[in-house]
C-alpha cells in the first residue's frame, strides 16, 4: 500500500489538522505493516499557484521553455505520478475563510491535469484518478455543519467536488469543529475526531 500524506495548515505545532492527519496515518500503519508513506508539507514547501508563465509551457515546444517552465513542468509531472501511484490519500484541510487553504489549492491545480487526471469525451469529463481511498481532515475555528454553517462552507464541498471530479468517490471526512471557540470545544472536538480516526476502515 501507497499512502500520500498532505499537510496543508501555516499553523505548524499548533495546528489541530496537522495532529489529526498524524493520527490517521499511526492507524494506517498499524492496519498495514507494509505501507510506504510520502509525506508533503504544502505549508513549509509551498507549490507555486500557476501562473501565466507556468502555464504557458503547454502552448510552447519545449525547446522554447524558459527555465522556470522546465522546473515547474517537472515539478507537475512529479506531482501527479506520486498522486496517481498513491492507493490513500489523507489531506489535512484546515478551513481559512470558508474555503482551504491557497497552497492546497496549489497542489489541486497541479494534478487536476486533462489528460493525466481526468479526460474530456462525447459525453463529459472522466476522471482518472479512480480506486483510491481518500481521509480528509477538516479542521474549523467554528460549526459549519449545520444548516446555515453549511451555506458557507467551501472547504469540503470544494474539495468532495474536485475529487469526484477526478474519478474519486471513496472519501472519508474526519472533522474536528469549534476549534477556535474556547479551550474545553477544542479539546472535545480533537478527541471526538481521534475516535473517528480510530474506526476508520482503511
Amino acid at each position: 500500500m501507497k499512502l500520500l500524506h498532505l499537510d496543508s495548515s501555516i499553523l505548524g505545532q499548533n495546528s489541530v489538522s496537522r495532529q489529526l492527519t498524524a493520527a490517521v496515518v499511526d492507524v494506517v500503519r498499524q492496519k498495514h505493516a507494509a505501507v510506504h508513506v510520502s509525506y508533503r508539507d504544502l505549508a513549509s514547501q509551498p507549490i507555486a499557484h500557476l501562473s501565466g508563465e507556468i502555464i504557458g509551457a503547454n502552448f510552447t515546444a519545449e525547446a522554447d521553455w524558459t527555465q522556470t517552465q522546465r522546473q515547474e513542468s517537472a515539478l507537475s509531472n512529479a506531482l501527479i505520478e506520486e498522486f496517481l501511484a498513491s492507493d490513500v490519500l489523507v489531506i489535512g484541510a484546515p478551513m481559512y475563510n470558508f474555503s482551504i487553504p491557497s497552497q492546497l489549492k496549489s497542489w489541486v491545480d497541479r494534478v487536476a491535469a486533462a489528460g493525466r487526471t481526468f479526460k474530456y469525451t462525447e459525453n463529459g469529463p472522466q476522471g482518472l484518478a479512480g480506486g483510491k481511498k481518500v481521509v480528509i481532515v477538516s479542521s474549523r475555528g467554528g460549526v459549519y455543519s449545520t444548516e446555515q454553517g453549511q451555506l458557507m462552507d467551501f472547504q469540503e464541498d470544494y474539495l468532495r467536488t474536485v475529487l469526484g471530479f477526478l474519478g474519486i468517490t471513496d472519501i472519508a471526512f474526519i472533522r474536528a469543529e469549534a476549534v477556535n471557540m474556547g479551550e474545553d470545544k477544542r479539546a472535545t472536538a480533537i478527541h471526538a475526531a481521534k475516535e473517528a480516526i480510530a474506526k476508520l476502515a482503511i
